[in-house]
């Protein structure tokens, strides 16, 4: 974890409730299909086989795969041009704020410093106003950390198989759910041991979250 991240994981003010960590891309914010339009005006598609970006883009000319300096390059216009207007995944809204009277929201997510006001400011555009944590690399670390603030149930919620296996190496007692809004690469998707659930639905997750909140935490208080 590095030291902003860790910096703003301690400037946390979170009660005894239980914990919801929340990733951006793919479960708040529409990643694939924001990205998907982008490629597109720049003469690429995707073409998804595994559960990778890399690969799985092809060039609208001849059909060939993309190199990784092209992809990298587009992943790098993306962000600088899409940040500040990516679309709400389905049900987030409500699901986060329904969640909220019961537990703690902390949105966790991997971007680069330089488009980290943009994120804020288009997460805030769509009513969603929880605390912000700007994280790089593998996102275990900071879950651990995070968790050690409280003993009530703590979730984490993300897209990517290597932050999920991060977190359930780092922080084992952790409910893991691997959510995917995009429902090819959702079925592309490997099981990850220590998955509690995986889903690209943000009903089920709710219902998944309350069920625990319900059985670990307030029957106990």
């Amino acid at each position: 974890m590095n030291l902003p991240t860790h910096a703003t994981v301690d400037s946390l003010e979170l009660d005894p409730r239980p914990l919801v960590i929340c990733d951006v891309d793919e479960v708040v914010l529409q990643f694939v299909a924001a990205f998907e339009r982008h490629i597109v005006r720049h003469g690429f598609r995707l073409d998804p086989r595994s559960f990778a970006l890399f690969g799985n883009i092809k060039r609208g000319g001849d059909d060939s795969v993309a190199d990784d300096a092209e992809v990298g390059n587009l992943l790098r216009s993306f962000f600088a041009a899409e940040t500040s207007r990516m679309d709400l995944v389905p049900g987030a809204l409500d699901a986060l704020r329904a969640l909220s009277k019961r537990a703690q929201i902390v949105l966790l997510t991997n971007i680069h410093a330089t488009h980290f006001k943009a994120r804020l400011e288009n997460l805030r555009a769509h009513g969603i106003l929880y605390p912000v944590v700007a994280n790089e690399g593998p996102k275990g670390p900071a879950v651990a950390s995070i968790c050690t603030l409280l003993a009530a149930p703590v979730f984490f919620i993300d897209d990517s198989p290597s932050n999920i296996r991060s977190v359930v190496r780092e922080a084992p007692h952790a409910h893991v759910i691997h959510f995917m809004s995009d429902s090819r690469y959702l079925q592309l998707a490997e099981p990850i041991e220590g998955v509690r659930l995986r889903t690209g639905q943000w009903d089920e997750a709710q219902s998944f979250i309350e069920t625990v909140i319900a059985r670990e935490f307030e029957r106990r208080t």
